[in-house]
C-alpha cells in the first residue's frame, strides 16, 4: 500500500476520547512484547513512528494512527505485563474491554503472537473473547525470522493447533526485520476495511 500521511491522531487513556467519526479501524492486540509497535512502524515506513522498547509495557494508551485520512490502525496496550501494578493493569483492561466490544469504527482485530513462544491462558482467553465478537480477525505470527524454517513451520502449526485455529487465511507470519508478510497483511487490511 502506498501512504503518503500517518497522523498519531490520539493516543487515548480514557474511552472518552477515542476520536468521534466514522474512519474504519484495525485494532492490534498481543501480549507485551510481542512487537505490535515494530509492526506499525513497518507497516506505515516509518522507522520510529510507533515508539518501541525492549523493556515490556511501554504502550499504556490506546494509540490512533491515522492512515491516509481513509482508516486507522490502532495499537492497544499490551497484556500480560506483571511489572505495571494491578490497578494500571485493571486500568488498561477496562479500556481495551470497552473499545473491543464497543467501538463502532471496528471493522477487524489483529492478533499479535510470539512465533518462539507457546500461546499461554491470556493470550488463549483474548484469542476466544475476539471470536466471540463475530467479528473479521487476522493472527499475525511474529519475529518468524529469529528461527530457521523448520522450526518456524512447526511453531506455526503448534499455535494454530493450540488455538484451534483452522482457516489458513487468518494467519499471517510476520517478520519486521525481512519485512515477511507486509505485503499479505496490508491486502487483508484493505480487503476487511476498505470494502464496505
Amino acid at each position: 500500500m502506498n501512504i503518503n500521511n500517518v497522523e498519531l491522531e490520539m493516543t487515548a487513556g480514557r474511552a472518552d476520547q477515542f476520536p468521534v467519526d466514522d474512519l474504519p479501524e484495525i485494532a492490534f492486540a498481543g501480549r507485551s512484547n510481542v512487537g505490535k509497535s515494530s509492526l506499525l512502524n513497518v507497516m506505515i515506513n516509518r522507522k520510529s513512528f510507533a515508539r518501541t522498547s525492549s523493556a515490556p509495557g511501554k504502550t499504556r494508551t490506546v494509540n490512533f494512527y491515522n492512515i491516509d485520512k481513509v482508516m486507522r490502525l490502532v495499537d492497544l496496550p499490551g497484556y500480560g505485563y506483571a511489572s505495571a501494578s494491578k490497578g494500571i493493569q485493571e486500568g488498561w483492561l477496562k479500556v481495551i474491554d470497552y473499545y473491543l466490544n464497543n467501538r463502532e469504527n471496528l471493522k477487524c482485530i489483529a492478533l499479535m503472537l510470539d512465533v518462539r513462544r507457546e500461546p499461554n491462558n491470556e493470550d488463549k482467553m483474548m484469542f476466544e473473547f475476539i471470536r466471540s465478537l463475530d467479528m473479521p480477525y487476522i493472527v499475525i505470527i511474529t519475529k518468524v525470522d529469529k528461527l530457521g524454517r523448520n522450526e518456524k513451520n512447526k511453531n506455526i502449526q503448534m499455535i494454530k493447533k493450540t488455538l484451534g485455529i483452522d482457516d489458513e487465511d487468518n494467519v499471517v507470519p510476520f517478520s519486521t526485520i525481512d519485512k515477511i508478510g507486509k505485503e499479505v497483511l496490508w491486502e487483508k487490511i484493505n480487503k476487511l476495511v476498505l470494502s464496505d
